[in-house]
């Protein structure tokens, strides 16, 4: 049974062989005879075979340099050539393609038809730079010729003589007092004590002082709104909530020194 299979499948695989295309040379028609691998020619040795363009195609007339528009026949022959090439695409093509070549061909012809004979202009750093239309140049103000033409020294020192006596001295008043707060004034406090953080000078008693000031120490934003809150609540003899542990009249860390320096000029 197991001969039979394999004579089988051995069978298709040759009928599948015989059917497959040859695969072509990739390498035909390579090098000197068509051999590929044959060694380059020797200086000197003449190849014959047919040209690349047939001389009968090249033309012997001379091409215009790059600045000189073609003659008048010229561009009408390159204008047909142009018609004829794009003439026989839309006859090859079909519907709407045919009618789009149709219509550049068209296009081209006009464009061809309405030249003035003028070269175009070519981008070349031997060009001369374009003729500026309209420049302003420089401000009025700013050219020293206009200015000297109609003023003067004099007529400097008066002008500025005028602007002088324009001049409006604002004396200085005193700042407004601060109305409509209730909070205590921290920098007042911090002004009326001159003792350091950390000096003992209120007695402080009670269980667990030191926890429950980080409880509610923690509750405010800033040491600034610790120490408000703090002389609200009848600081700093009284606190109630544990804010200064340790007496000094300073709730949750408040610091007065920066408010004590501020107003003695130093930083």
């Amino acid at each position: 049974m197991r001969v039979i299979v394999t004579v089988v499948a051995l069978g298709s695989i040759l009928s599948l062989a015989a059917c497959s295309p040859p695969v072509p040379d990739s390498a035909a028609g390579v090098g000197i005879d068509g051999d590929p691998f044959a060694p380059p020619p020797v200086a000197g040795t003449t190849i014959t075979g047919d040209p690349l363009v047939p001389p009968a195609r090249i033309s012997s007339e001379a091409l215009p340099l790059a600045n000189e528009p073609l003659p008048t026949a010229q561009r009408s022959a390159a204008s047909s050539s142009i018609a004829a090439s794009y003439g026989s695409a839309a006859a090859a093509g079909s519907g709407a393609a045919a009618a789009d070549i149709a219509a550049e061909t068209r296009a081209a012809l006009q464009a061809a038809g309405s030249n003035s004979g003028q070269a175009p202009v070519e981008a070349s750093p031997s060009n001369p730079a374009p003729a500026l239309i309209g420049n302003p140049g420089i401000s009025d103000e700013n050219n020293f010729d206009a200015v000297a033409a109609r003023q003067t020294i004099e007529s400097d020192a008066q002008r500025l003589a005028n602007q002088r006596s324009q001049y409006q001295q604002v004396a200085p008043t005193a700042l407004p007092s601060q109305t409509g707060s209730r909070d205590p004034n921290i920098v007042q406090y911090a002004l009326s004590t001159s003792h350091p953080v950390g000096t003992k000078i209120h007695s402080r008693a009670g269980i667990n002082l030191r926890s429950r000031s980080a409880r509610n120490c923690a509750g405010f934003r800033s040491p600034d709104q610790a120490q408000i809150a703090f002389l609200q609540a009848g600081g700093p003899k009284r606190d109630r909530q544990a804010l200064d542990p340790d007496g000094d009249g300073y709730a949750c860390g408040w610091d007065p020194s920066p408010f004590r320096l501020a107003v003695r000029g130093k930083s």
